[in-house]
């Protein structure tokens, strides 16, 4: 009986070694093959916003570097967090990515982050890609033709006007708070019009029902191109290339919007393996170089801000902090969390 015994549990062991084997075998296998199939890419916004065309832009060149079809999902909800709270529930296989944006990844963790389903570092980091330039527009027509126009428009009327979004607690809805902190306005506020992007915000300044919108500038270039939108500040140190005539918020006094900056990452599932991690960041920095990229990237105004899963964590982190504190001087942080 002992020796039958004996026997019995050599079998046991040795099964589960050559079932541990395989199971090592076929997890490197899968890894040394990825990608092996199409990879989806979900951008927690509509289209026609900053995410969506960083994600298509990113996604076009991507796929022809990895060698598989990348396709963008708009997984639009809840300022951005529907979408996010599903990358982090993915299988960390590599075959579902976040676009990450700003609002999604550090405003609502830090500001909301009980009711936000995720915290900023529940993700793998793969790799910043952009930074947006910021700035806030009116329609064309709009009797504000300076930024000081409308400055003394929101100090001595601001309950009639009102201002558009792409939901709270986005860089559209932090930009103005901040605004609206360094104007001392505290019983002159405008409304906020939440929109489901950046897009459709833009359209509604265009259409007259919005009297003005900050926010990420790529979506609001064609339409002040176009002469249908003004745009009277951005927050870059600088003046920005494709609007060399709009000023600084620097220059008109504001030198603390400079705070509010839109950009873009890619990001995985919590857990993926550090040979799929590497992988997507070696295509990174190919994507990175490729004159389809930085033409795409360029249409936005966006500045290229290609960074390694190290410091894409360290950006990230950061960021959270930034709006938390921010958060907090602009009292908007909910007490119960």
């Amino acid at each position: 009986m002992q020796y039958g015994s004996q026997r019995f549990m050599s079998r046991v062991f040795a099964s589960a070694a050559i079932a541990a084997t395989f199971s090592v075998s076929t997890t490197a296998l899968a890894q040394s093959t990825y990608p092996s199939r199409p990879i989806t890419l979900i951008s927690p916004y509509s289209t026609g916003g900053d995410a969506d065309h960083a994600a298509r832009g990113w996604a076009a060149v991507a796929q022809r570097v990895l060698g598989q079809t990348v396709i963008v999902l708009n997984k639009v909800g809840a300022s951005g967090v529907i979408g996010s709270a599903q990358v982090v529930a993915a299988e960390p296989d590599g075959y579902t990515l976040l676009l990450a944006r700003t609002g999604s990844q550090a405003i609502l963790p830090a500001i909301e982050p009980t009711s936000t389903k995720y915290k900023w570092d529940d993700y793998t980091f793969i790799g910043t890609l952009e930074l947006n330039p910021y700035g806030c527009v009116v329609n064309a027509k709009s009797p504000y033709k300076k930024f000081e126009d409308l400055a003394n428009a929101i100090r001595t009327k601001g309950k009639t006007l009102n201002y558009a979004t792409a939901g709270s607690l986005t860089t559209n809805d932090m930009g103005p708070r901040q605004l609206f902190r360094l104007l001392k306005v505290t019983d002159q506020v405008p409304t906020q019009i939440p929109y489901k992007g950046t897009g459709d915000a833009s359209m509604s300044v265009m259409g007259n029902e919005t009297e003005f919108a900050c926010g990420s500038l790529g979506p609001f270039l064609g339409l002040i191109k176009n002469g249908d939108l003004r745009a009277l500040m951005v927050t870059t140190a600088d003046r920005i290339d494709p609007l060399p005539d709009v000023p600084t918020a620097r220059e008109l006094g504001y030198k603390d919007m400079e705070l509010i900056v839109g950009w873009s990452a890619i990001y995985g599932p919590p857990g993926m393996s550090d040979d799929v991690r590497d992988k997507l960041w070696d295509a990174m920095k190919k994507v990175s170089t490729d004159p389809a990229w930085l033409a795409s990237t360029a249409v936005t105004g966006s500045i290229p801000y290609v960074k390694g899963p190290k410091e894409t964590k360290e950006f990230a982190r950061g960021q959270n902090e930034l709006y938390r504190t921010l958060g907090e001087s602009l009292n908007i942080i909910d007490s119960k969390k």
